[in-house]
């Protein structure tokens, strides 16, 4: 086994993989950025070294400076956790040249995977279903406009190499295409370093369903499971499920063999998804679904597959990687109750979600029967402007559905943060909503339901984190005059708030 392990991140998944180092009894090392020096991962690490400057081109997305780093500290092993250099095939490469192990997929499945007209060619060719689009790139407009007429519209303009909801359109009619041709190219090879754009037909109503594979070098594959990741903004997951309320025995059955026939073409290993397209508008016990992509990486939704299945993903995903079989067995392999994830930002919801960068003032973190909170975070820990401003991400767990539903709505009604926008508000709305408890969901869901309309007219029923502030000036006022304090409720906690000009978000209160 690995005697130190080198983590290419930040955040909280560089601390998710220390205490998964800790538990196996390898030594976990960190790189860090300037705008991560005092982060939660630099604290709990054994060793750490610094790579660079802010920008991740300066630091955690440059390959010599962390493969120095793991020379420096004497790692045998690089998990790259998710996005940075997690699915770069340079990476793999240039640590199989240093001799240093690489936690992940080969990087010819990389590859493959990373150009996803390749990957829709390499599954349609193992049996998978794909969804109907263009069987090659397209350079020219004049291309694009008659692939989406033979097509029909609406369609999806893609990014060739995209990822993570970047480089992706709705189009509906030949004006938007036209327009959009030029920014999503632009905005393609911005992001990837690969302006290539391809098109597909849009699913109707459709759910984000994906499964969750596992495989090792020997060859052996399984699958845990499907997650429900319809609930997203600008294309981007934000609350995960496992198992999907969509799916039942032979639909997860049918969605299994497809990600492991998806993954055999591929030749892949290590952890990864496969994520597929569900027509949402069909009633069949196993309605249509589509191949999607696969993320040759581990997901950062992978929490909820973890509580409800009992394995954990990156204990297997460093065994896998030191050799070792896949001791997981299909037919054992059953999903046990249900969990539930909020992906809990520094963002704004009452402005389209916009990023909030800060420091976090306070912290009040949920706990208790059936919740996990998987935090990069501390009081007093600065939220940087330069990476995804990922706070954490909170997960419940229940006996079903309904059970993992309420004790998430009891978690996000502890959660309370200061200093920053987050999204908890727009969870707590979404939690309430009564097509979302009946889990009719698609990825137009906040679209469909004016989610964050509804957001701002039911500001009042809760305390913010506002009010916290003014909670905690009564506390210290406490302490200092007992005698002269009277006990106010909630509800003087927000007329102070008010009268003091706080706000939560972008919201004033009303009331």
């Amino acid at each position: 086994m690995f005697s130190r392990i080198l983590i290419a991140n930040r955040g909280e998944i560089a601390v998710r993989i220390i205490r998964a180092c800790r538990e196996m009894g390898i030594s976990p090392a960190v790189v860090y950025s300037s705008a991560d020096r005092d982060s939660l991962s630099v604290r709990l690490a054994d060793s750490v070294c610094f790579i660079g400057e802010a920008p991740a081109a300066d630091s955690y997305l440059s390959i010599e400076r962390i493969l120095a780093a793991a020379k420096s500290l004497e790692a045998d092993a690089i998990h790259p956790g998710y996005g940075f250099l997690s699915e770069n095939p340079l990476f793999v490469r240039a640590c199989s040249e240093a001799g240093i192990t690489f936690i992940g997929p080969s990087a010819e499945s990389i590859e493959m995977m990373g150009d996803k007209v390749q990957a829709r060619r390499t599954v349609e060719g193992a049996g998978v279903p794909v969804i109907p689009g263009s069987d090659r790139s397209l350079e020219a407009l004049d291309e694009a406009v008659r692939v989406a007429g033979t097509l029909g519209y609406p369609v999806m303009l893609k990014a060739r190499a995209g990822g993570g909801g970047k480089g992706v359109r709705l189009i509906r009619s030949v004006e938007e295409l036209k327009q959009a041709f030029v920014l999503t190219r632009g905005e393609a090879a911005a992001s990837f370093g690969d302006s290539r754009v391809f098109l597909e037909k849009v699913v109707p109503r459709p759910r984000h369903i994906e499964v969750q594979i596992l495989g090792d070098q020997l060859g052996n594959l399984v699958h845990l499971g499907e997650r429900e990741c319809s609930i997203q903004r600008r294309h981007q997951k934000i609350v995960e499920e496992c198992p999907s309320p969509r799916v039942g025995v032979a639909f997860r059955e049918a969605l299994g063999e497809a990600a492991l026939s998806a993954a055999r073409a591929s030749g892949y290993f290590n952890a990864g998804t496969v994520e597929f397209l569900v027509d949402g508008s069909s009633t069949e016990e196993v309605p249509p679904f589509y191949f999607l992509e696969i993320n040759a990486r581990l997901q950062v939704e992978h929490p909820v597959t973890e509580m409800v299945y009992g394995v954990d993903l990156v204990k297997e995903q460093i065994r896998i990687a030191n050799g070792e079989p896949l001791k997981l067995q299909q037919e054992r392999l059953a999903p046990r109750g249900a969990a539930v994830e909020c992906r809990v930002y520094a963002e704004d919801p009452g402005n389209d979600f916009f990023p909030s960068p800060g420091t976090v003032s306070t912290l009040l973190e949920p706990s208790g029967p059936g919740i996990r909170n998987d935090s990069g975070v501390f009081q007093g820990a600065t939220i940087p402007v330069d990476y995804d401003p990922l706070i954490s991400k909170l997960v419940a767990w229940g006996g079903d559905r309904a059970e993992a539903l309420q004790r998430m709505t009891r978690a996000l009604h502890e959660y309370k943060v200061a200093g920053v926008a987050t999204t908890i508000p727009f969870f707590r709305v979404l939690f309430r909503h009564p097509e979302f408890l009946k889990g009719q969901l698609s990825t137009e869901f906040l679209e469909e339901h004016a989610l964050l309309d509804a957001l701002a007219n039911n500001l009042d029923d809760e305390v913010d984190p506002a009010v916290i502030g003014v909670a905690l000036d009564y506390y210290f006022k406490a302490i200092q005059t007992p005698s002269t304090l009277a006990c106010r409720p909630a509800s003087q906690w927000k007329q102070d708030a008010r009268l003091r000009g706080l706000r939560r978000g972008s919201w004033d209160f009303k009331k």
